[in-house]
C-alpha cells in the first residue's frame, strides 16, 4: 500500500469510504444523521489542505487522512482494509508530513479510541455533544 494526495475527481470515492466506515463504526448513528452528515463530509475534501489516500498497489483509494492546524480531522478505511496496517501508515503520514498531534473522536466507538491511545494519544478533555451539537460525546486526544 502507499499514500498519495486524493485528487478532487476522487472525493466521491472518498466520500464512499467515509460512510462504508461509518457503518462499520459507528453503530450509534442514524441513517438520517448519514444523510445530514454526507454532504457536509463531501464538501469538507475540497477545504482541508493536509489530505492524503491510502492506495492498494493497483491505484485503488481504500482510506484517507485529513489534517487541519495539527488536528487529524478524518481518518476513515475502507471495511475490508481494516486490521491491515492502513491506518497506522496514514497516521504515521500524518505524523511525519502534516505535523498531527492531535485528534477529536467519538467516544461511542471504542475501537478507535483504543488506535489512538495505542498510538501514544491521550485523553485531555470532553465534550458531550459533536461539533454539530449532535449527543455523541467527543474525547480530546493530544499526542
Amino acid at each position: 500500500m502507499n499514500i498519495t494526495p486524493i485528487r478532487p475527481d476522487e472525493y466521491d470515492r472518498a466520500t464512499e469510504l467515509w460512510e462504508a466506515s461509518v457503518r462499520a463504526t459507528h453503530d450509534f448513528v442514524t441513517d438520517a444523521d448519514l444523510d445530514v452528515f454526507r454532504p457536509l463530509v463531501r464538501a469538507s475534501f475540497g477545504e482541508i489542505a493536509q489530505l492524503a489516500g491510502l492506495r492498494t498497489e493497483d491505484g485503488l483509494l481504500v482510506g484517507f487522512i485529513g489534517v487541519a492546524e495539527g488536528t487529524v480531522e478524518m481518518l476513515f478505511l475502507d471495511p475490508a482494509y481494516r486490521g491491515q496496517g492502513g491506518g497506522s501508515l496514514l497516521l504515521s503520514h500524518a505524523f511525519e508530513n502534516f505535523a498531527a498531534t492531535a485528534v477529536d473522536v467519538n467516544e461511542q466507538n471504542p475501537q478507535a479510541v483504543g488506535f489512538y491511545l495505542h498510538h501514544g494519544f491521550r485523553v485531555v478533555s470532553r465534550s458531550e455533544t459533536d461539533s454539530t451539537n449532535k449527543p455523541y460525546p467527543i474525547l480530546h486526544l493530544v499526542l
